[in-house]
């Protein structure tokens, strides 16, 4: 028995076959057989789609992202600009800095 290679299936054809699961047209042997898919992937594929079905209904059907705090991010970019001339000047003192720069 020759081991078949590993597949990599779209999202569409994924969601196809979860919501055939859901939609309880056939057993998992018949929707295995189907859409050539194992029966154990076809589970998971519907435990995927019904965990993340009530995201859709958040907020406009978007999953929300954590917003962005800028003033964390502007403080830790000054942050980084003093320590980068910081060791710029050191490495100068030192004679390590190229003088291409």
């Amino acid at each position: 028995m020759s081991k078949r290679p590993r597949r990599n299936h779209a999202p569409t054809f994924k969601a196809k076959v979860a919501l055939a699961a859901v939609r309880n047209e056939g057993t998992l042997a018949e929707l295995s057989k189907r859409f050539d898919v194992h029966p154990g992937q076809i589970t998971a594929w519907k435990d995927q789609l019904l965990a993340g079905a009530a995201d859709l209904f958040a907020e406009g059907g978007r999953r929300t992202e954590p917003p962005v705090d800028v003033k964390t991010l502007h403080a830790k970019i000054g942050e980084l600009a003093l320590e980068n001339d910081f060791l710029e000047h050191a490495l100068g003192k030192a004679g390590l800095l190229s003088a291409t720069r």
